[in-house]
């Protein structure tokens, strides 16, 4: 069997499918439950680099090198195509609107497309980038579309109009991932190649906060679906973080792949998150199980920077079972001497 880059990855709504998609034009279909390979379509004649589920989780588009666009529905049976769309360039990202009437298209031409659902037809372009578009995201609930390109920039723009709403300039190298937070919708997190990641406030738009922990260009990153705090990035050189908001460090990092990681994405409950890589694997990776060990992966400098975060807020690890019984039997017959007195001996006087 040939394998190929998996270029993208993406959850059906009801967490029952998961579907990739490489470097060959195919789709991958993955059971949700068991993780388990379940089908392969032929769905490209050239390499996929993006995919997106509507927000009512009854259709996906997915987009490919040669500026294709295809419409598919859940069952994942072929409705419409676009050919030749972004002037034959790569369709870097695709994304829905809150209501799936409109969706946004970015591509190595330089420009953020917005297409009406219904007839499938462009609506407007909406062009100010210097460079290749690298992603998108459309706001969870407002009329706004943020988009990170190869100029460092990240723009945001309202998709009635044509003109830019704000550029932010945080970045030293090209924007590989910008997305918004589906819990807080002020918070705009964004994904470089200068090894950061950043959060913003679109309240303030300024004083964003930096994530550094990465060795290598961060190449992709996803926010927890329930948790509005915790997200994901996945680097260039195979390592995965996990992040909490108010933390400028990763609570934990482990080398997930031997090549980049070109996607990741949660369950839409929150248990299992799935990467996609350049070393031709997807992989599903959950939460230790009572009784792993947690610790047992960790190298040696991920192990003092877990001791040490442990000591800064008094952390004590809980006991093993046959010591809790120990150190609970010896505290009770010490509140016993203390109470009645020394066995054989006679209560205190009140």
């Amino acid at each position: 069997k040939v394998r190929f880059p998996v270029n993208a990855l993406c959850w059906a709504r009801d967490g029952r499918r998961a579907v990739t998609a490489n470097q060959n034009g195919e789709f991958t279909l993955w059971n949700g439950a068991a993780f388990n390979f379940e089908g392969l379509i032929a769905a490209h004649n050239s390499a996929v680099r993006s995919l997106a589920w509507s927000r009512s989780g009854t259709t996906i588009l997915s987009g490919d090198a040669k500026g294709t666009i295809k419409y598919w529905e859940s069952s994942m049976t072929p409705v419409k195509e676009l050919l030749g769309t972004h002037g034959g360039n790569a369709v870097r990202g695709l994304k829905f609107a809150p209501s799936d009437a409109k969706f946004c298209s970015c591509a190595d031409d330089g420009t953020v497309r917005v297409w009406d659902w219904e007839l499938f037809k462009e609506e407007r372009i909406l062009a100010g980038h210097g460079w290749d578009v690298k992603t998108c995201d459309w706001h969870p609930t407002y009329q706004l579309i943020a988009s990170g390109s190869k100029d460092n920039q990240v723009k945001m723009w309202d998709p009635r109009k044509r003109s830019c709403s704000a550029t932010l300039y945080g970045h030293k190298h090209t924007v590989m991932k910008v997305l918004w937070n589906p819990i807080d919708p002020n918070w705009l997190l964004t994904a470089s190649r200068d090894h950061t990641l950043k959060l913003y406030d679109i309240r303030v738009l300024k004083g964003a906060e930096t994530f550094k922990g990465h060795d290598r260009e961060v190449t992709s990153c996803a926010w927890h679906p329930f948790n509005s705090r915790v997200f994901a990035s996945g680097a260039y050189d195979g390592r995965v973080s996990h992040w909490l908001v108010g933390l400028d460090r990763p609570i934990h990092s482990h080398q997930a792949h031997e090549q980049a990681v070109w996607d990741l994405a949660f369950h839409p409950v929150g248990h299992v998150l799935a990467t996609a890589s350049n070393d031709h694997r997807v992989k599903f990776w959950c939460r230790t199980r009572p009784g792993d060990d947690p610790e047992a992966d960790l190298d040696d400098a991920q192990m003092a920077l877990v001791r040490a975060r442990a000591d800064a807020i008094g952390y004590e690890p809980p006991l093993p079972i046959e010591m809790e019984e120990e150190v609970s039997e010896a505290r009770f017959a010490t509140t016993d001497r203390t109470r009645f007195g020394a066995p054989g001996r006679p209560p205190p006087a009140p």
